[in-house]
Protein backbone atom coordinates (compact mmCIF):
# COMPACT_ATOMS: atom_id res chain seq x y z
CA UNK A 1 0.00 0.00 0.00
CA UNK A 2 1.14 3.81 -0.93
CA UNK A 3 2.13 5.50 1.95
CA UNK A 4 0.42 8.92 0.92
CA UNK A 5 0.29 11.88 2.43
CA UNK A 6 -1.31 15.43 2.14
CA UNK A 7 0.50 18.95 2.57
CA UNK A 8 -2.22 21.17 2.79
CA UNK A 9 -1.76 25.28 3.18
CA UNK A 10 -2.32 28.08 1.09
CA UNK A 11 0.87 28.19 -0.22
CA UNK A 12 0.64 32.07 -1.01
CA UNK A 13 3.82 31.78 -2.46
CA UNK A 14 5.16 28.40 -1.91
CA UNK A 15 8.76 28.98 0.01
CA UNK A 16 11.99 27.11 0.50
CA UNK A 17 10.92 26.44 4.00
CA UNK A 18 7.69 24.22 2.11
CA UNK A 19 10.14 22.71 -0.10
CA UNK A 20 12.40 21.76 2.55
CA UNK A 21 9.64 20.00 4.01
CA UNK A 22 8.25 18.11 1.29
CA UNK A 23 11.76 17.05 0.85
CA UNK A 24 12.20 15.74 4.04
CA UNK A 25 8.47 14.44 4.19
CA UNK A 26 9.33 12.32 1.22
CA UNK A 27 11.74 10.14 3.41
CA UNK A 28 9.28 9.17 5.36
CA UNK A 29 5.96 8.63 3.00
CA UNK A 30 5.91 7.30 -0.96
CA UNK A 31 4.10 10.36 -2.41
CA UNK A 32 2.93 14.14 -0.98
CA UNK A 33 -0.06 15.71 -2.90
CA UNK A 34 0.43 19.85 -2.10
CA UNK A 35 -2.77 20.43 -1.12
CA UNK A 36 -3.70 24.11 -1.83
CA UNK A 37 -6.95 25.44 0.26
CA UNK A 38 -9.26 27.52 -1.39
CA UNK A 39 -10.55 30.04 0.22
CA UNK A 40 -13.31 32.46 -1.34
CA UNK A 41 -13.13 34.47 1.41
CA UNK A 42 -9.29 34.90 1.92
CA UNK A 43 -7.91 37.27 -0.27
CA UNK A 44 -4.80 36.15 -2.02
CA UNK A 45 -1.81 37.75 -2.81
CA UNK A 46 -1.14 35.08 -6.31
CA UNK A 47 -3.96 33.67 -8.11
CA UNK A 48 -4.60 30.04 -7.72
CA UNK A 49 -3.61 28.86 -10.81
CA UNK A 50 -0.21 30.91 -10.67
CA UNK A 51 0.61 29.02 -7.46
CA UNK A 52 -0.37 25.61 -8.92
CA UNK A 53 1.51 26.28 -11.70
CA UNK A 54 4.87 27.29 -10.27
CA UNK A 55 4.75 24.34 -7.52
CA UNK A 56 4.45 22.09 -10.38
CA UNK A 57 7.06 23.11 -12.14
CA UNK A 58 8.97 22.85 -9.24
CA UNK A 59 8.36 19.06 -8.98
CA UNK A 60 7.50 18.55 -12.64
CA UNK A 61 10.51 15.61 -12.31
CA UNK A 62 9.30 14.22 -9.35
CA UNK A 63 6.46 11.76 -9.74
CA UNK A 64 5.98 11.60 -5.89
CA UNK A 65 4.61 14.75 -5.40
CA UNK A 66 1.37 15.86 -7.04
CA UNK A 67 -0.45 19.21 -6.81
CA UNK A 68 -4.13 20.15 -6.11
CA UNK A 69 -6.52 22.73 -5.34
CA UNK A 70 -9.49 21.94 -2.49
CA UNK A 71 -12.29 23.29 -0.70
CA UNK A 72 -13.61 21.14 1.95
CA UNK A 73 -12.34 20.08 5.36
CA UNK A 74 -8.85 18.79 5.01
CA UNK A 75 -9.00 15.66 6.53
CA UNK A 76 -12.34 14.79 4.23
CA UNK A 77 -9.95 15.61 1.33
CA UNK A 78 -7.16 13.27 2.46
CA UNK A 79 -9.87 11.11 2.47
CA UNK A 80 -10.67 11.41 -0.86
CA UNK A 81 -7.48 11.36 -2.35
CA UNK A 82 -6.79 8.04 -0.25
CA UNK A 83 -4.02 9.56 1.46
CA UNK A 84 -3.15 8.04 5.48
CA UNK A 85 -1.18 11.15 6.61
CA UNK A 86 -1.24 14.97 6.63
CA UNK A 87 1.99 16.42 6.96
CA UNK A 88 2.60 19.92 8.73
CA UNK A 89 5.44 22.20 9.63
CA UNK A 90 6.12 24.09 12.53
CA UNK A 91 8.22 26.84 13.00
CA UNK A 92 7.69 28.01 16.69
CA UNK A 93 6.06 26.97 20.24
CA UNK A 94 3.15 28.73 19.05
CA UNK A 95 2.13 26.55 15.84
CA UNK A 96 2.47 23.54 18.41
CA UNK A 97 -0.45 24.39 20.06
CA UNK A 98 -2.64 24.88 17.34
CA UNK A 99 -1.38 21.74 15.05
CA UNK A 100 -1.61 19.86 17.99
CA UNK A 101 -5.49 20.36 18.38
CA UNK A 102 -6.15 19.79 14.45
CA UNK A 103 -4.27 17.06 14.58
CA UNK A 104 -6.03 15.23 17.55
CA UNK A 105 -9.76 16.36 15.91
CA UNK A 106 -8.17 14.70 12.65
CA UNK A 107 -7.82 11.37 14.30
CA UNK A 108 -10.66 10.85 16.34
CA UNK A 109 -12.55 11.55 13.06
CA UNK A 110 -10.89 10.03 10.70
CA UNK A 111 -7.95 7.92 11.87
CA UNK A 112 -5.62 10.28 9.77
CA UNK A 113 -2.76 10.61 10.99
CA UNK A 114 -0.45 13.84 11.29
CA UNK A 115 3.17 14.04 11.25
CA UNK A 116 4.81 17.38 12.20
CA UNK A 117 8.32 18.21 10.90
CA UNK A 118 10.27 21.15 12.49
CA UNK A 119 11.41 23.96 10.41
CA UNK A 120 15.08 24.01 9.69
CA UNK A 121 16.59 26.50 11.74
CA UNK A 122 17.71 28.49 9.12
CA UNK A 123 14.03 28.70 7.67
CA UNK A 124 12.64 29.35 10.64
CA UNK A 125 12.07 33.16 9.95
CA UNK A 126 10.47 32.40 6.24
CA UNK A 127 6.84 32.37 6.31
CA UNK A 128 4.38 33.39 3.32
CA UNK A 129 2.60 36.31 5.20
CA UNK A 130 6.40 37.77 5.53
CA UNK A 131 7.23 37.03 1.80
CA UNK A 132 4.04 39.05 1.11
CA UNK A 133 4.66 41.87 3.20
CA UNK A 134 7.97 41.97 1.01
CA UNK A 135 6.29 41.84 -2.25
CA UNK A 136 4.11 44.45 -1.29
CA UNK A 137 7.11 47.27 -0.40
CA UNK A 138 8.90 45.64 -3.58
CA UNK A 139 11.86 43.76 -2.05
CA UNK A 140 13.53 41.11 -3.38
CA UNK A 141 12.19 37.72 -2.45
CA UNK A 142 14.52 35.40 -4.22
CA UNK A 143 16.12 34.27 -1.13
CA UNK A 144 12.90 32.99 0.47
CA UNK A 145 11.26 31.12 -2.59
CA UNK A 146 12.47 28.14 -4.90
CA UNK A 147 14.33 29.96 -7.68
CA UNK A 148 12.48 27.43 -10.14
CA UNK A 149 9.06 29.09 -9.11
CA UNK A 150 9.89 31.96 -10.94
CA UNK A 151 7.91 34.14 -8.85
CA UNK A 152 10.00 37.62 -8.88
Amino acid sequence: MIRRAIFPGTFDPFTIGHQSLVGRGLDIVDEIIIAIGVNEKKQTYFPLETRIKAIEKLYQSDSRVRVMPYDLLTVDFAESVGARFILRGIRTVNDFEYEKTIADVNRILTGIETFILFTEPEHTHISSSIVRELLKYGKDISLFVPKETELY
